[in-house]
This record gives structure tokens, C-alpha cells and sequence, in this order.
């Protein structure tokens, strides 16, 4: 009959101590071939603290084959018949405290990655490697389970644990697969729903619980394990929106930009936790964001982030969709109700740092893996967190994975890239001595710009019509220019220098505001250097810098009109626009993101006028080429008047680069408040004009100083052009004018 194959001493000793870096080379079920007929077929099995194990084939009434104890702890070998076909078998353990479980054996089944797999995951390809690593619930042999795996390159061993076996590391250690990196393994009977992490023994020797850096769900803070989780089950409605948004030149549509923080749009505070879920979002907000005529909604913290006060700025599950709002289903529906009501959705994406959550990416394998192990690259001095390091493969690839599964999987229309000026510079926030140059001496960070590179290209290259934006604040040449041509290749850039230089005008008292009227027009000169969205974002109205409203100077009615002409130079100035929420209808206090928006403002008609002028931007912009089609073409845009610095009004025309024989939008902005009688305005053509916007209209909250809906244009050269309005300008105020023809 033949003897079994003996186990060396180091072989038993190595599966016991959960050492063993190939367990299925030793463990569940193996043919040896022999001289008779069929070959010898052997079952082994560790099952620490078993008195005894049986294994049972599902198909087979005879006795059960009973293994024999090699090792006191646990592990057991036994002979089993020869089958064809071969399927899983089924262990029955009886344990020395007298319970028993049935399970079938994971050692068992053959590995699942591929050679082509691994190679394209080393050399930093794989773009779908979201498919192959993580945790996937599937059905090998006919038996339901879920497949796990994930890179630990520098672990002695990887084993997942959780409650199905009792988080215990020796019952399920993983299988290395050469010299990749990756570890996997599939574990028959777990399935959507389970908890779990990685036990990753060190080669210090050291035992490090993780989370799974691929997971699609994870635990509802304070709880940190990840959650398997099928993305099957929502059936896409927005079949239509997906065509459409590849079409066309996103520079000529208008983009105007919701920026919020789901949890703390709205809150019930009746319940615990206060957030509402992705559905409710859905109801609640899509309809207000309609109606207000934004084109977009922004959306901070959607990835798993432990800390609520980090804002989802340091993310742990950087593919799971936070479980404060739902599930990966639930954000799904959100997304396509979206959709289907003509909204897209930009998500925050956070590739500059991670924290150093325990159970997160930090010293993954008991190494600096997807960190810098020097701190002079590694760590991110201002916020106490690790910097990724671009320059492996492995984790560009996790990376440049991670951002097309958000486009992907949940259809998201465009992706917020946080930080990313400190990704470029090597000496970002840092003194001399604390960072160290690129092979060239200077201070661009080389690997984080090929890898952005990489990033915008795959993104063009598989998601035609996603938008990737950069929160950039330095002057880095081309940004936004095609990575093929030496750039970046997002599509565009936040201007953070006309964010940064307009509030400080705005904050001004209007009688300083005479001496600083550079601020305003210098703008200007660089306005189409880059492709732009002007931001008025939640970090302007954080941290003691007050909100929008209360930047303003003077008393209320001041601070509301100084507010209405703010936002329509906004409006009108070239750029693409984002605004956070609760400045749409003048919240007063700061952002908590602990609090709801003070929705209870709108019973006051001050604070409804501000919105209705919101929602009236927001119509005029997205409905007029004149005011969009141009934002990045500097046909678009002429200045009539830029000098009058000591009455601090200035005007300029928007027009359609197009159509430049369209009607040109007339805008005309003073910033003092001493009305401005039968001031004179140069315009192209003569005929009426009329009145498309009055911020100090008695609708929006004004004073309604120049009820005039229309103006004739004289025969008179005036700023350079050859005809001339004569308008009332009210204080503290825009007005727009398009002739009537």
C-alpha cells in the first residue's frame, strides 16, 4: 500500500509556530505518485487545541478517513481515497473542550493570482489589481467562500484572522506566492459581512493586526476591522449621463461646484450616530442642489477614515466608502440618483500622506513599505503623517488602482487631489537639513511627478470625460497642461492665488480698498496660464478665518452687500467655480464638522436673499456661454475699465470665444459704498442694454438704488470701446448688462 511521505522536524516546527511561508505545500490535500495504479493521497491539517479530525466527503456515505496527531499542536495526517472527480471535503473537529465544528479545508484549493498577475502588480501596471487583491467573496469548486490576498513582501508570515476562527493566526495562514510580495488565500464558508484583518508576523518576530488596505467596507469607527463585501447588487440607471460626460470639451461646459461634508450637512440628532445615510442624502440634498443650479457636488471624506475630525484627510480603507453613510450599494444609489438628476460627483482623493493608525498602512509588514523609511522623506511634518513613496512600483500601483476603482466602480465623475504641492517638493514645509534633494540637487520630488503623470494619463486613458483636479497652491509650471507635453495632465488647478488675494481685498474697509486694487486686477495676468477653478472651499472658513459673511467688513447690511458683489465677481471672473456649504445662504459662525448647517438662518429673509442670489449666479453661469465657454480662453474675457482705483470700480466683458459676435456680458463691480451716479461704461455695440443682475437688488437683500432695467448706449468712445452706457452704480454692488437684440 505504500507509507506516508514523513514531515521533516523543520517542516512540522514551521507549520506549528505559523511560520511556514507555503502552507499549502504542506497542508490539505496531496497525491504522491507510486508504482500501483493510483497515487497515494494525503490529508493534513492544522486545527490547534483538536483532540481529533475527520474528513468527510460530501458525496461519499462511507467512513470517514481519520487523521492521525503528528504534533501536539494540532496537527494531523491521514490517508484518503483516490477520487475522480476530486472536490472539497469536509473536516469534522472535535476539540478538547468537547465542542465540535464542521468546515471545510482551505488548503485544499490552488492559488488564484496569476504569474501574468504578479508581473504586471511588479512593475506597477496592474490597474485592475483591486479585482486580485482584497477580499473577494466567490465560489471555487462549487463551494461558496471568499478569497483573500495582499502584499506584505517583508513579512515572515501573513494569516487572516477573525471571528470564524476565533483570531487566532495558526488556523489560517496565507500562502506566499514567490517572490512577489503577495500572499493569498481562499477560506471556504466566509462570506459579505465578516470581519477580519491581516496578522502579519514580522521577521523581528513581532505580530502587527491590519486592516486590509484593499477592502471594500470596514467597521463603523471606533472599530477598525475591515468588512468582506460584494459590490454586486445595484443596477445603474445613468446610462445616458456616463455617454454624455464623454462628450464634448469639458473647458466650455460650466462647472459649478458643491463643495460639502456629508456629515455635517444635515444631521438627525435624534439618532446615533447623527449622520444620514447615502439614501437620505439622496432624498434630501440632490433635490436643494437642483434648485440652487449647481452642476457638481464635491464630496469630503467618502474613503474610510477612523477620525471624524480629520475631515477624511487621513485615510485608513482607501477602497471602502465610509460606513458612517452606508453601504458600498447604498453610495452607488447615491451616485446615480446624482446622475440621473444631471449632477456629477467629485470625490476628495488623499494620495499626499496616510496616518499612522496601527491598523493602517503605516509599517505594513513590519517595514517602511508604502512609506519612506527615512523621515526626511517619510514623514509629513505638519500633520503628523506618512508621506507614500512614489518611486515603488507596487505603490504607484495601489494608487493609480485606487483612483480608477472610484471611477470604476462607483461611476464618480472626477477626482479632488488634496495637497498635491506638497507631493511635488522634496522641501515642502521643511528646513534646510530636514529633506533631501532628487539624483539632480534640486527639490522637486521626481518620483510623486511621474507618478501624477501616470495618474492623469490612465485616468484619460480608461474614464474619458473624468476630471481630475489639482489642490495646487504653488507656481509649479503646467499643471494642467497634457502630461505629453511636459505637464502634469490634471484638468485643471485650483487658483488659490485669486482665492488668497480676493478675500484679503474683500475683507479690506472700502475706504483702504483704493490702495490695494491690485488685488483685483492682478489676477489677470496669469488667469489662463492654467486651466482654473476659483474655490471658495471649507478651508476658508475654518480655524479662526471666519466664515464668508463674517470676512466682510462693516455691519450686517455692509457685510451682506460686500458678500453679493463678492460672489458675482466670483461669477464672472474666468475660472470654473466651487463654493462650501452653508456659504450659499451666509452661515455666520465657522464650520464644526461635529454640527449641522444652520439651516435655521433661512427663516430670516436676509439670509433667503443671499441664497436667491446664489441660485440666480448660479443660473446666469451655467446658461450663458458668455460666462463659461470662455474660462479658459483669454478671447473670452476684455477688460473695459481696470484703472479706476480710487473709486474701486472696475468692469470687464465676458463673451463666448465661440461666437464673438455673441452678446458679451457687461460686468460692472463697485466695491465702495457711495453710489456711483452717471458713471460712464465703454461698450462694443450700441443699441439697449439690459439689466441681467443687480446684486443690490431688493430681492437679494439691497437697497434697489438703481431700479433701471435698461440702459441705451451713446455714440460716445468711452474706455477704448466706441460706445458709452451711463448707469446709476449702487453701492456695494454688481450689475451685469447683455443687449438686447
Amino acid at each position: 500500500m505504500g507509507s506516508l511521505p514523513t514531515l521533516t522536524a523543520g517542516q512540522i516546527d514551521a507549520l506549528v509556530g505559523a511560520r511556514h511561508p507555503e502552507p499549502r505545500s504542506l497542508l490539505g490535500y496531496h497525491e504522491y505518485p507510486r508504482e500501483d495504479e493510483h497515487p497515494l493521497c494525503v490529508v493534513r491539517v492544522l486545527e490547534p487545541d483538536a483532540e481529533s479530525v475527520e474528513v468527510h466527503w460530501d458525496d461519499d456515505s462511507a467512513r470517514p478517513a481519520t487523521l492521525e496527531r503528528l504534533h501536539p499542536a494540532g496537527l494531523f495526517e491521514g490517508r484518503v481515497a483516490f477520487r475522480r472527480p476530486l472536490h472539497p471535503y469536509r473536516l469534522r473537529v472535535r476539540y478538547r473542550d468537547g465542542t465540535e465544528a464542521t468546515k471545510h479545508d482551505a488548503y485544499f484549493f490552488a492559488p488564484q493570482l496569476s504569474d501574468f498577475d504578479l508581473h504586471l502588480f511588479g512593475e506597477g501596471n496592474h490597474y485592475s489589481i483591486y479585482y486580485k487583491l482584497g477580499a473577494h467573496p466567490t465560489v471555487l469548486d462549487g463551494l461558496a467562500g471568499t478569497r483573500f490576498a495582499v502584499w506584505a513582501p517583508n513579512a515572515e508570515r501573513v494569516s487572516v484572522v477573525g471571528p470564524f476562527n476565533f483570531w487566532d493566526g495558526r488556523k489560517h495562514a496565507m500562502q506566499a506566492r514567490a517572490s512577489s510580495g503577495l500572499w493569498e488565500l481562499f477560506i471556504p464558508d466566509v462570506g459579505p459581512g465578516t470581519a477580519y484583518k491581516y496578522e502579519i508576523r514580522t521577521r523581528a518576530g513581532h505580530s502587527l493586526l491590519k486592516a486590509d488596505p484593499y477592502g471594500f467596507a470596514m467597521q463603523l469607527r471606533p472599530g477598525n476591522c475591515t468588512i468582506v463585501a460584494s459590490l454586486d447588487g445595484h443596477e445603474w440607471q445613468d446610462q445616458a449621463w456616463m455617454r454624455s460626460r464623454a462628450e464634448g470639451d469639458p473647458l466650455e461646459r460650466p462647472i459649478n461646484v458643491y463643495e460639502l461634508h456629508p456629515g455635517s450637512w444635515r444631521r438627525d440628532y435624534d439618532r446615533t450616530p447623527p449622520f444620514l445615510n447615502w439614501r437620505e442624502l439622496a432624498d434630501e440634498l440632490i433635490p436643494y442642489v437642483v434648485d440652487l443650479g449647481y452642476t457638481h457636488v464635491e464630496l469630503m471624506g467618502v474613503a474610510e477614515h477612523p477620525f471624524d475630525g480629520s475631515w477624511g484627510y487621513q485615510v485608513v480603507g482607501y477602497f471602502a466608502p465610509t460606513s458612517r453613510f452606508g453601504t458600498p450599494q447604498d453610495f452607488m444609489h447615491f451616485v446615480d440618483r446624482c446622475h440621473q438628476a444631471g449632477i456629477g460627483v467629485i470625490i476628495d482623493w488623499v494620495p499626499a500622506h496616510f496616518p499612522r493608525d496601527d491598523h493602517g498602512l503605516a509599517w505594513f509588514d513590519g517595514t517602511a513599505l508604502y512609506e519612506h523609511a527615512d523621515p526626511r522623506l517619510g514623514e509629513h511634518t505638519d500633520w503628523g503623517t506618512k508621506i507614500f513613496n512614489y518611486g515603488r512600483h507596487e505603490v504607484r500601483n495601489f494608487l493609480v488602482a485606487n483612483a480608477l476603482y472610484w471611477l470604476d466602480q462607483y461611476h464618480v465623475d472626477g477626482l479632488r487631489v488634496d495637497a498635491v504641492a506638497s507631493m511635488l517638493y522634496l522641501d515642502y514645509s521643511r528646513q534646510p537639513g530636514q529633506w533631501v534633494p532628487n539624483r539632480y540637487g534640486g527639490r522637486e520630488n521626481l518620483d510623486a511627478i511621474d507618478f501624477l503623470r501616470q495618474l492623469n494619463t490612465a485616468v484619460g486613458r480608461y474614464h474619458p470625460g473624468a476630471l481630475v483636479f489639482a489642490e495646487e497652491s504653488t507656481a509649479f509650471p503646467g499643471v494642467s497642461q497634457p502630461a505629453h507635453l511636459g505637464g502634469l495632465g490634471f484638468h485643471f488647478k485650483w487658483n488659490m492665488g485669486w482665492m488668497n488675494d480676493t478675500l484679503r481685498y474683500a475683507a479690506l474697509d472700502p475706504v483702504h480698498r483704493r490702495h490695494h486694487h491690485s488685488l483685483i486686477t492682478f489676477s489677470f495676468m496669469y488667469a489662463w496660464s492654467e486651466k482654473f477653478v476659483l474655490p471658495i472651499s471649507h478651508d476658508e472658513v475654518v480655524h479662526g478665518k471666519g466664515s464668508l459673511l463674517d470676512k466682510m467688513p462693516g455691519d450686517e447690511w455692509q457685510k451682506r452687500a460686500n458678500y453679493r458683489w463678492f460672489r458675482a465677481y466670483m461669477t464672472a471672473h474666468p475660472g470654473k467655480k466651487l463654493l462650501f456649504m452653508g456659504t450659499e445662504f451666509g452661515q455666520w459662525r465657522e464650520w464644526r464638522d461635529e454640527h449641522s448647517l444652520d439651516w435655521h438662518l433661512l427663516e430670516d429673509p436676509a439670509h433667503r436673499g443671499l441664497q436667491s442670489l446664489n441660485r440666480e449666479l448660479n443660473r446666469l453661469y451655467a446658461s450663458l456661454r458668455s460666462l463659461h465657454a470662455g474660462d479658459a480662453d483669454p478671447a473670452g474675457f476684455a477688460w473695459i475699465d481696470l484703472h479706476n482705483a480710487d473709486q474701486s470700480v472696475w468692469a470687464f466683458l465676458r463673451r463666448d470665444p465661440r461666437e464673438p459676435a455673441g452678446a458679451p456680458v457687461v460686468c460692472i463691480f463697485n466695491a465702495t459704498p457711495v453710489p456711483r451716479d452717471d458713471y460712464h461704461v465703454g461698450v462694443p455695440e450700441p443699441g439697449t442694454y439690459v439689466k441681467i443682475l443687480d446684486t443690490d437688488s431688493t430681492a437679494y437683500g439691497g437697497s434697489g438704488y438703481a431700479p433701471a432695467a435698461t440702459a441705451t448706449a451713446e455714440d460716445q468712445p468711452t474706455h477704448g470701446y466706441p460706445y458709452r452706457l451711463r448707469l446709476a452704480l449702487p453701492p456695494l454692488a454688481a450689475i451685469f448688462l447683455r443687449p438686447d437684440r
